[in-house]
């Protein structure tokens, strides 16, 4: 495996794990905290928070090895994740509009991964 190669997956591993922490703020989000101390202080959200710092870690070591153009790129395939979890774990609707986006970002990645 080439440095380069394992420091793209490193980002993509970070960018998914990033995409669950989402995932854990909105199910904490969704739920009623007896104060506002409560919201913020529980497990769910922490446990999040604490993932987003370990994916900007996982980061920032990705981007020595990769070049900068690609890590937008790669960066990219968070919005598959996410809509992927949206509608497998909240039953959300993916309407015309968001599919098409979702093409578009498919395309891009596949035209940069090609052409380069």
């Amino acid at each position: 495996m080439t440095s380069e190669l394992g420091h793209a997956i490193v980002l993509l591993v970070s960018v998914f794990v990033s995409a669950i922490s989402q995932v854990m703020l909105k199910k904490a989000a969704l739920r009623t905290y007896p104060n506002h101390v409560a919201e913020y202080l529980n497990p769910l959200v922490i446990v999040a928070y604490v993932l987003f710092v370990g994916c900007t870690l996982l980061t920032i070591l990705a981007y020595q090895g990769i070049p900068l153009s690609l890590g937008p790129v790669l960066e990219a395939t968070s919005y598959l994740y996410v809509t992927v979890f949206g509608v497998t774990i909240f039953h959300e609707h993916v309407g015309r509009e968001k599919l098409l986006a979702l093409a578009l970002i498919v395309i891009g990645i596949v035209v940069f991964a090609t052409l380069g």
